[in-house]
C-alpha cells in the first residue's frame, strides 16, 4: 500500500515539475522610428515544448493575435535551457504602438508573459544641412556679436561722462571769467593803490606826512 501511494506522489511530482515554466525578464520599452524594424523577444524555461502566440494590446486595450505576413515575421532561438520566441515587425507604422506578449501554452499549461511596450515615434526632419564648418563661423559670430553687445554701452557710457566732465570744466572756467566782467579798471585801479596805502600805514598815521599829504593836494591860486 505505501509502496502504491509513494509511486503515484513521485509521478504527480513529476507532472508538475515538466507543467512548471519559469518566465525570464522581458524588455520593457522599445522605441523605433517610424518605418522602421521592431525586433521583440520573450525568453522562458520550460522541460516541454510550448507553442508560442504573439498578442498585441493596443491603446484601446484591444488584443490582437498576430499572424505571420509580409508585416510580421516570427521566429525562435535557443541559449542552452532558455527558448525564446522572436517577434520582428518590418516598416513599423503608428498604429503598430502598443503592448507585446507571447501566449506560452501546451496540452497542460499556459502562461502570458509580461511583455514589452513599442513606442513608433515620427522623427524631425531637419530644415537645413549645415556642415561643421559652417556651424563654426555661425557661433564665431554669434561670440562677437555677443561682445559688441556688451562693449558698445559701456564705451558710450564712457565718452558720455568724459564729454561731461569737460562741459562741466568750461562752465567752472566761464563763471570765473564772468567774475571780472563790468568792471571799471580806472576806478579799480585808485581804490586798490588806496587800499594799499592803509595797509601800508597801519592803524596808526604820522602827522607830518598827512600835513604833507594835504599841503602836496592843495591847487594853487
Amino acid at each position: 500500500m505505501w509502496t502504491l501511494t509513494s509511486v503515484f506522489f513521485c509521478s504527480l511530482a513529476v507532472v508538475v515539475a515538466q507543467e512548471e515554466v519559469t518566465l525570464e525578464a522581458d524588455k520593457p520599452y522599445l522605441r523605433v522610428r517610424l518605418h522602421g524594424v521592431a525586433e521583440v523577444e520573450c525568453c522562458y524555461t520550460s522541460a516541454e515544448p510550448l507553442t508560442a502566440t504573439w498578442v498585441q494590446t493596443n491603446r484601446t486595450r484591444d488584443n490582437k493575435f498576430l499572424n505571420p505576413s509580409d508585416h510580421v515575421t516570427k521566429g525562435s532561438k535557443n541559449m542552452g535551457t532558455t527558448k525564446c520566441s522572436m517577434l520582428v515587425l518590418k516598416s513599423v507604422e503608428l498604429s503598430d504602438a502598443g503592448l507585446y506578449r507571447c501566449l506560452l501554452n501546451n496540452s497542460k499549461t499556459e502562461q502570458l508573459s509580461h511583455g514589452t511596450y513599442l513606442h513608433v515615434y515620427t522623427p524631425i526632419h531637419k530644415m537645413l544641412t549645415i556642415s561643421e564648418r559652417t556651424k563654426n563661423n555661425i557661433l564665431t559670430a554669434e561670440g562677437i556679436l555677443l561682445l559688441l553687445l556688451v562693449l558698445l554701452p559701456a564705451t558710450t557710457i564712457l565718452f558720455k561722462n568724459k564729454r561731461q566732465y569737460e562741459l562741466e570744466k568750461k562752465k567752472v572756467t566761464r563763471e570765473s571769467e564772468n567774475i571780472y566782467q563790468g568792471l571799471n579798471l580806472d576806478e579799480c585801479c585808485p581804490k586798490y593803490d588806496q587800499i594799499e596805502r592803509s595797509h601800508d600805514h597801519g592803524p596808526y598815521q604820522d602827522v607830518c606826512s598827512a600835513s604833507d599829504e594835504e599841503e602836496f593836494h592843495l591847487e594853487k591860486p
